[in-house]
This record gives C-alpha cells, structure tokens and sequence, in this order.
C-alpha cells in the first residue's frame, strides 16, 4: 500500500480549523485536520450537482451561473461540459490554497477550467458575493461543505437559515435555480427551502457511478 504524503497545509479564514492536501499515488484528498472532505475517486454527485442544474436551466440561452466552493473543481468541470457556450461562470473560493493546489499538484484533475473564458474566480465567501446583488444568476450550485451546515466554517452556518436562503433567493433570476449537495439527507433543510419559497426536489446521488456512499442534492427552483 502506497502511504500518504502530506503535500501542504492551508488556514481557513477566519476559522480555527485549517485544510490538508494529501497525495497516495495519483489519488488526492484534501481533508479538514483529520477528517476527508473530499478524494479525487469518488466525484460522481459533484459532477451530478451540475449536471442536473444544468438540466434545469437548459432552455437558456446565455445563463448566468455562481459556484460556492472550487473544491478539486469536479463540479465546475462538468459546468463547463453541460453549459452553452455563451455561459458565464462564476466560482467563489475563500481558501487561496484551493485555488493555488489547482493550479499546482492537482492540475491534471481540472486546472485548465481555472483559464476558460466563461470562467471568473473570486476569492471570496460565496456568502457575501450572493449578497452583492438580486437577480444576478440563473443557478447558484453549493458545495462548500459535507452538508446544509458550517462543517468547514461556522460562518456558512448563514448559508443554510432562513436568511440564508432568502439571500440566495433573491439573487437568483425569476425561475432560477438553487442547488446543494450534501453527504447525507436533512429534513429540516427541506423543510427550510419550502418555507424560503422553493419547489424542492431531493435527488440521491452515489459518490461513483454505481457504488459508493449516497449522496444528496436539493435541487430547488425559486417560485
């Protein structure tokens, strides 16, 4: 068995905690002090998140699309592949590292996305960059944490409460589309999203292709 090595550590901002970048072979996983975030063999419901967005809003010609969390940027890749080109792609990391592993050990999984045209990056709380203006996108995909909670940082607490996602409401264009993915199912967050005035739909979601852990994504349409 080939041991893992740890490549480097980054600071969460304004969190105690911190992210680490590991390495066994060619397989990479970015864990928050001890416990695995993410692993670049297991991003079927990444890439599913979207997918099924994409799905959703297919019937736009030039969508407007905000991604929290880059991540090992499965999710932005499989944007990329399911958008029209006259897409516009905006993804929002708080942690330069990510951004900077992307580009560096991790570039062969999907660092060329960081450079498409249809792409821009901002190195911000998604939070704040939801906030900045109403009716700005036509889906706002969330992947910033292992569910609708602060896991990686308290503070995305504010993500997943009713202002929250009155925030994400308003920034999503009539008929836009909220998504979020999750390790694990959440009542209450369902109940949430209707009570935030969202059609919801809960999706099931294996971590790779037929097997592996299930994940869920709400897939939430702004009435």
């Amino acid at each position: 068995m080939i041991p893992w090595e740890h490549l480097d550590t980054a600071p969460i901002p304004g969190e105690a905690g911190s992210l680490r970048l590991m390495r066994r072979g060619a397989e990479f996983s970015i864990q928050l002090d001890r416990n695995e975030l993410m692993n670049s063999r297991l991003f079927g419901s990444e890439e599913a998140l979207a997918r099924l967005a994409a799905e959703r809003i297919a019937t736009i010609a030039a969508p407007r699309v905000l991604i929290g969390g880059y991540g090992m940027g499965f999710t932005l890749r499989a944007a990329l592949g399911h958008l029209p080109l006259k897409a516009a792609v905006t993804v929002a990391e708080i942690v330069p590292a990510v951004l900077a592993w992307a580009r560096g050990p991790m570039a062969e999984l999907t660092g060329p996305c960081l450079d498409n045209p249809r792409v821009a990056i901002r190195e911000a709380d998604v939070a704040a960059v939801i906030a900045e203006r109403g009716n700005a996108y036509d889906a706002i995909l969330l992947d910033v944490d292992n569910g609708p909670d602060g896991l990686t940082r308290v503070a995305n607490d504010r993500l997943y409460d009713a202002g929250g996602l009155a925030a994400a409401r308003a920034a999503l264009r009539p008929g836009g589309l909220l998504a979020v993915w999750s390790a694990h199912p959440d009542t209450a967050f369902s109940r949430r999203l209707g009570q935030a005035g969202f059609a919801v739909e809960e999706v099931a979601i294996r971590a790779r292709g037929k097997r592996g852990a299930r994940h869920v994504i709400w897939l939430a349409g702004r009435r």
